[in-house]
């Protein structure tokens, strides 16, 4: 991988994810095609059949839909998205699902307050969610979408970091509903 992932909060990242891949849904931003699924019904369909985990079973659909929705439309090699990251990061995250599945008690709020997420502009539900702070909000209002209307550039080169991460899903506030931009940023080598 490039660059060293010591000190990421992968609980940040899962977080992330949640929020973005819910606002992105067919009945918020309509970037992706799933309606819901992160929402109530969504939770209903699932849960008969895998009651202790459903809620998990949801952020996988959501989180495959998103990133392959992502890389249809902007897919840049060199660089990490807030769906495409560094294998060795992706790796860590993948290894902590099972902990996070331990812990579904945990997670009970969060999911059930991304049930509630409207079409209100995606900064103030990160403020919400308390992921986002005063100097990241600053940062992401500097953010403008690239000319050709389908990624929204992080000036400079990036090592995977928190503050990274957190700029990868506040980016997304350059789109506009129904017209998906890829928030990116170049990898340091």
């Amino acid at each position: 991988m490039q660059g060293n992932t010591a000190g990421l909060d992968l609980e940040l990242l899962f977080r992330l994810r949640l929020l973005v891949a819910r606002y992105g849904e067919m009945d918020v931003a309509k970037w992706w095609n799933t309606n819901g699924i992160l929402g109530r019904y969504g939770a209903l369909a699932i849960s008969r059949g895998l009651p202790r985990t459903h809620r998990f079973a949801q952020a996988r659909i959501a989180f495959a839909v998103a990133r392959n929705r992502c890389e249809e439309v902007f897919n840049p090699p060199g660089c990490m998205t807030l769906w495409n990251l560094p294998a060795a990061l992706e790796d860590q995250f993948e290894n902590q699902w099972h902990s996070w599945l331990d812990q579904a008690d945990h997670w009970t709020p969060i999911y059930n307050k991304l049930e509630t997420i409207g079409h209100g502009d995606i900064l103030g539900v990160m403020q919400q969610f308390d992921l986002i702070t005063p100097a990241q909000m600053q940062s992401a209002s500097k953010l403008h979408l690239a000319a050709e209307g389908r990624a929204i550039p992080i000036p400079g080169f990036h090592k995977p970091a928190n503050e990274v991460l957190v700029l990868l899903a506040a980016g997304f506030s350059c789109a506009s509903p129904g017209k998906l931009a890829v928030p990116y940023a170049k990898l340091e080598v």
